[in-house]
């Protein structure tokens, strides 16, 4: 049966307003101590902060956005300007995963969408070194290096640890995550995830994407300076080369690409479920504290159990599933009333008895809540809400029946709305890059802690906390191909970080002549990459102790880099 979507989802743009006039009114009273700051009638393209800081002022950004040289006011200006950045990179992704189910696995999945994904730290990457002098850029760059460094740093060691706690299940006698067995509780080498081994492609390719630092880092590791232009120059070839190589690898191998796409759509199977039940009357879902309200979901199984046998059978879960309006995307019925039985039928009996049911439904809410950040009481609103998520509703990840591409209606509105998301997304990140790394560096200058510790721990959290959640989330379902996707993301993530990203701070050290003196900053990307490279490219089982592993190189990286340069004076 043909249907059609309405409203994908509403983003909502009164954060993004309320943000800009809170930022606007602070600004009155923070930015060079007047009671209102003048907007200044040209708007510069880039703020060199740092001179107006020598003087004991601070430059605003475009001429009208506010600036301060207060430890205080500098962190709440991190703040909006990453909040910001933040709902940048949820745009761009909302849209590239629209455009994704559009258009199917091919080129636009594998040339444009990689590149998209990574865009907002490549601005901010873009932007450090972009303005003003060559000594300010020289100073400002190393927010650009942390923000490089931390976030791989950031999705190898905290995100991936957290992925395996969350994703845990008993491990069976031939060492294999068992899906949906969680008795062991804790047990560093009795639970634990595992991945499927093209998920380990992803972890080889991902070490692969490390080539371009040691190439720039060569004459270093010779105690040379001769010949640090050529070798910038090569890694900046080789980047670039890499990426191409990469984005043509997800055109000719699309299993990438698939993946992304059943990861999209099979929230609808979820999401739509629950708002269809929302929709039949039957009392509300949720209770006004966000407790699931037994009563009604039993009401639901009885209405679905049309033969009266208190279990729910493929026939009556098909009958359902077809007769819920999944919008546009149509959907292959059978496999979704498959998906549906694997989540609920814990007995496996091929039928769901009616405390399956709940408890299946409980877990669908759960996820619900923790997906949507509800106000105030849980109205037939909420529920709607998460059906609208694009990012965070998630389920089981695929098998081959996943890699159809089901046909969608109304393709010319569908793109125009991915095109909108894309732009949106873009013009946020592209205006408010320049303004959060010169606060960053006003932060640095204010509380004198070093502008690449900041960057590396602050900046991640704002352009990767959307997937962040987005992961923990889906390996929540504890099953194995979740987590592999999962992981897949991950890395996936980490290579275009290592190629793409690095490959713009390359062009900005070579094209404004800027000195490549990181020599600790790359070592401890290229010691977390190799590490959790081999870690995870020979093996597809990790046993819960290895959380440990990767959340101990995160401290362990900010130690190496303090150590070598405030002891040894690397840099």
């Amino acid at each position: 049966m043909a249907t059609r979507r309405q409203h994908r989802r509403a983003f909502p743009l009164v954060p993004l307003l309320l943000a800009l006039m809170a930022a606007a009114a602070y600004g009155r009273l923070i930015s060079d101590g007047s009671p209102s700051a003048p907007l200044v009638s040209v708007i510069r393209l880039a703020a060199p902060a740092a001179a107006a800081a020598a003087e004991g002022k601070c430059e605003q950004s475009y001429g009208f956005l506010p600036c301060t040289t207060t430890v205080l006011g500098n962190l709440f200006l991190v703040l909006v300007y990453g909040f910001l950045m933040f709902k940048a990179a949820t745009y761009l992704s909302a849209g590239s995963e629209l455009l994704l189910e559009i258009m199917g696995p091919g080129l636009v999945g594998g040339l444009l969408l990689p590149i998209l994904g990574a865009l907002p730290d490549a601005l901010l990457v873009l932007v450090s070194g972009l303005s003003g002098s060559k000594e300010t850029a020289q100073s400002q760059v190393l927010i650009g290096m942390g923000l490089l460094a931390g976030s791989t740093v950031f999705l190898l060691t905290l995100l991936w640890g957290t992925c395996v706690v969350v994703g845990k299940c008993d491990l069976g006698p031939n060492r294999e995550a068992v899906d949906l067995t969680n008795t062991k509780g804790f047990s560093l080498t009795g639970t634990g995830i595992t991945t499927d081994v093209q998920t380990s492609y992803a972890a080889r390719i991902m070490g692969l994407s490390v080539i371009p630092f040691i190439i720039a880092q060569f004459p270093k590791m010779l105690k040379t300076h001769h010949g640090q232009r050529l070798a910038v120059l090569l890694a900046l070839i080789a980047s670039f080369l890499l990426v191409l190589s990469y984005c043509l690898y997800q055109v000719f191998q699309p299993w990438i690409q698939r993946r992304k796409l059943a990861y999209a759509k099979h929230k609808h199977v979820i999401s739509g479920i629950l708002r269809h039940a929302q929709m039949q009357a039957l009392g509300r879902l949720l209770n006004d504290d966000g407790t699931p309200n037994d009563d009604v979901i039993r009401k639901l199984f009885h209405k679905i159990d049309i033969d009266k046998s208190r279990t729910l059978s493929r026939a009556e879960l098909h009958a359902l599933i077809v007769g819920i309006n999944f919008e546009e995307v149509d959907f292959d019925r059978m496999d979704a009333v498959d998906k549906v039985m694997d989540d609920f039928d814990t007995s496996r009996n091929d039928a769901v008895e009616e405390e399956e049911f709940v408890q299946g439904m409980k877990k669908w809410l759960n996820e619900a809540k923790r997906s949507v950040p509800a106000s105030g009481a849980f109205s037939n609103k909420f529920i709607n809400e998460f059906h609208e998520r694009t990012r965070q509703e998630h389920d089981q990840l695929i098998d081959r029946s996943d890699e159809v591409v089901e046909s969608v209606e109304n393709p010319g509105w569908c793109i125009a709305k991915a095109v909108g998301f894309l732009l949106l997304g873009a013009a946020i990140a592209a205006a408010f890059a320049d303004p959060l790394v010169d606060t960053v560096h006003n932060f640095s200058s204010a509380t004198h802690i070093p502008s690449f510790f900041i960057s590396f721990i602050a900046l991640p959290l704002a352009t990767n906390s959307s997937e962040a959640v987005s992961a923990i989330i889906f390996a929540s379902r504890k099953k194995q191909r979740t987590c592999s996707l999962t992981f897949s993301e991950v890395y996936g993530g980490v290579t275009m970080n290592n190629t793409l990203c690095l490959g713009v701070f390359l062009a900005l050290i070579y094209f404004r002549n800027l000195t490549w003196d990181f020599s600790s900053e790359v070592l401890i990307i290229l010691v977390v990459c190799v590490i959790m490279a081999l870690f995870t490219s020979f093996r597809t089982t990790f046993p819960l102790w290895t959380c440990l592993v990767a959340y101990m190189l995160y401290p362990l990286s900010l130690v190496i880099v303090y150590i070598l340069d405030y002891v040894f004076g690397w840099s």
